[in-house]
């Protein structure tokens, strides 16, 4: 399949699993119902609330939360990127950022727990320390599906060209980015990220995000965007929970990938050598 639709879905989750995950699966059922082929969710689509519950709202990685949305992509047909839940690690306090890529008969196809943590200090006292609640992942991760190969990531790698060329040069050519990027980064940062990894990897990006003021978080910056592999943004959510689409026209990405070789002109050999 050289096109299909892609959904990403925006979502103002608060501190309420239950109703979050409710709201969430009710956006996949408008997607599909619009004629979607794969859709996707933010970072933290189950929960946003107190870092301290974290481990309170976790579940394994087949549990209640992966299991509703396989039903759903079973019941639709079609591809499914929960965005992330957190994940329980037996014996531990901390938990994993975790996403799950599921295909349309509802079977788990690959999951991606986010690599890099969004840890802050400033001035010598820490801002933030997502580590102190959340435990880092160890892998990058690529799934060859029919629709695309898809590279998964989670918001803070944004920040990380380096594990987005890693996936690109293992055959990725969708990178799907949810997050729950802050207003004050956001507001500046997030699109031109997102289309600097869309340009530098020739790869359509996917970026599901968080809109609105959370309890007992900060405000989040919404934008949903789609952008395209030369770098233009092809869709975009306004101010508040929707769905947008997009088509994935991977024909269009193969003429760039043709006239502009960048990827193949890398040079990895060079950039990892140290002065002797």
């Amino acid at each position: 399949m050289s096109r299909f639709v892609a959904a990403a879905c925006q979502l103002d989750s608060r501190d309420d699993k239950a109703a979050n995950v409710e709201r969430a699966l009710g956006l996949l059922d408008e997607a599909a119902s619009d004629g979607a082929d794969f859709v996707a969710f933010p970072e933290m689509t189950t929960f946003i609330g107190p870092e301290e519950r974290f481990a309170e709202v976790a579940e394994p990685l087949d549990g209640p939360t992966v299991r509703r949305f396989s039903e759903k992509a079973r019941e639709h047909g079609v591809f499914v990127h929960t965005g992330s839940f957190f994940e329980r690690i037996p014996n531990s306090d901390r938990v994993y950022n975790t996403s799950a890529l599921i295909g349309p008969s509802g079977e788990v196809l690959d999951t991606y727990r986010k690599v890099h943590l969004f840890d802050i200090e400033i001035g010598g006292s820490v801002e933030h320390r997502e580590s102190d609640h959340v435990a880092p992942g160890d892998r990058a991760v690529t799934v060859d599906t029919d629709l695309a190969t898809f590279g998964l990531s989670i918001c803070y790698d944004l920040r990380f060209p380096e594990l987005y060329r890693t996936m690109a040069q293992s055959g990725a050519n969708v990178l799907l980015v949810p997050a729950a990027f802050t207003m004050h980064t956001g507001k500046d940062h997030w699109e031109p990220l997102l289309r600097a990894r869309a340009i530098e990897n020739q790869a359509y990006v996917i970026a599901p995000g968080q809109i609105g003021d959370k309890p007992s978080w900060v405000e989040t910056y919404g934008r949903t965007l789609v952008v395209d592999p030369w770098g233009n943004v092809v869709s975009k959510a306004q101010d508040r929970e929707e769905v947008v689409t997009a088509t994935i026209d991977l024909s269009h990405l193969d003429d760039i990938r043709r006239d502009m070789q960048t990827l193949q002109h890398a040079r990895p050999d060079v950039y990892e050598r140290s002065d002797e």
